[in-house]
């Protein structure tokens, strides 16, 4: 067992401590602040940061880099060539040379491009309004405002810790062996990694989150008339092998916890094209030829590998049963690994716990990992000790025009964050 993991269990077992003086200082400094954070947060908001929109991404991580190096980080760019077409990301070093070594990461980019017509910041008393505003803005105004808590108590620069804000979370401008490289590398440096997305819920922690991978399904049949199909000739087309070939799969696989694949899009006929980057194709066909090509475009998630590694065994035997006079092939494309559950994270969690009962927050219960998505912190989780995530403010409807947070939430989340840091450091 790794130090660090043996340390972190014997903390969760422990008895609960009150806060200390300095804790409350943290305390105090977020609440005194906050409407200094919910004012930058409007700022950062109004400034679009799609994932398409280099100059606002940068815009975006320029302010936080210039908040970041009065506090005493070492900044820098990781950028990517121009056929990437994406900001890049933005690092922040503080490096003290002692306690446990934090990870933290949360992203730029959000999904509304510039023409999109929802782009303002709107608050509405304890609720704010707002593309990104929840995913993943609060998130990172949070982070920032935890290290400047960290730093009124005279504390930070004795860290070790790395933040990563992520210029293209919501859409990859290229393999992640490629655009995720440095961050895998700040995983590996680390002993912890938290990513900063917003909680869903006070009363919830995030010790796990699910791949997001593709698959293409490709299948083919003998075009001909109609009138002879499911004939030895002609067989059954490639309409029916692939309807085949889905519903096997919702049949077989879909009673499985925390698997779940879904094809989002299918073109069929007997002449097709299809843009995977794009998600969109073109069919052509006739109601008495038998269809010649069928393109399926689909997603996965999973909790694990090697959960993963089994569905695509299951999937590619459905797929090599072929229908008479069909062929078919189904290929994967891995994007984010899973955050798996492991008893190092809800060890981690335990120790969230006490700070929020310390701080009279209530008690924390792991999230169901089906109710999140993919994330970045899933690229730090497999090389670290222990990682959390949903560590920013409670929010809703993330992708949405109706995207909002609760800025109640706001002081708790970024309070507790920065004593659980705090004391995995001491």
């Amino acid at each position: 067992m790794k130090p660090l993991l043996h340390f972190i269990i014997l903390l969760s077992i422990g008895i609960t401590q009150s806060l200390t003086k300095e804790e409350k200082k943290i305390q105090q400094h977020v609440e005194k602040n906050m409407e200094n954070a919910i004012d930058l947060l409007e700022k950062v908001v109004n400034i679009n940061s799609g994932t398409l929109n280099i100059k606002g991404n940068k815009k975006v991580g320029t302010i936080f880099q210039k908040e970041l190096d009065k506090l005493g980080f070492n900044t820098y760019w990781v950028t990517y060539p121009k056929e990437v077409k994406r900001s890049g990301h933005l690092f922040a070093e503080m490096r003290g040379g002692k306690g446990n070594k934090i990870t933290m990461v949360g992203h730029l980019d959000t999904v509304f491009e510039k023409d999109h017509p929802f782009q303002k910041f709107i608050r509405q008393g304890n609720k704010a309004y707002g593309p990104g505003v929840d995913d993943n803005k609060g998130g990172i105004v949070s982070m920032l405002y935890v290290m400047k808590a960290l730093n009124r108590i005279g504390k930070l620069k004795d860290m070790n810790l790395t933040l990563v804000f992520i210029g293209d979370e919501e859409k990859l401008g290229a393999h992640s062996s490629i655009v995720r490289k440095e961050l895998i590398d700040a995983g590996k440096w680390a002993d912890i990694g938290l990513g900063f997305e917003g909680a869903i819920g006070m009363e919830t922690g995030t010790i796990a989150r699910r791949s997001a991978s593709s698959w293409i399904l490709t299948t083919t049949g003998i075009q001909g008339h109609s009138s002879r199909v499911f004939s030895e000739t002609l067989g059954y087309g490639a309409i029916f092998e692939a309807s085949r070939i889905i519903n096997s799969f919702r049949k077989e696989l879909s009673n499985e916890e925390y698997l779940t694949f879904n094809p989002g899009v299918m073109v069929g006929g007997t002449d097709t094209s299809y843009d995977p980057v794009n998600a969109s194709g073109t069919a052509f066909g006739k109601t008495n030829v038998v269809s010649q090509s069928v393109i399926v475009h689909g997603g996965i998630r999973t909790i694990s590998m090697i959960q993963f590694d089994k569905a695509v065994k299951s999937m590619e035997n459905i797929v090599s049963q072929n229908l008479p006079g069909t062929t078919a092939k189904i290929e994967f494309k891995t994007s984010y690994p899973p955050m798996e559950p492991t008893k190092a994270n809800y060890a981690l969690l335990d120790k969230l716990e006490e700070v929020s009962l310390d701080l009279g927050y209530g008690k924390l219960e792991p999230l169901d990992p089906s109710k999140r998505g993919a994330a970045d912190i899933s690229f730090v989780a497999p090389h670290v000790d222990a990682a959390l995530a949903g560590m920013g403010p409670d929010g809703h409807n993330a992708h949405s025009a109706d995207e909002w947070l609760d800025l109640s939430t706001f002081p708790k989340t970024t309070t507790r964050a920065a004593i659980l840091i705090y004391r995995l450091t001491r």
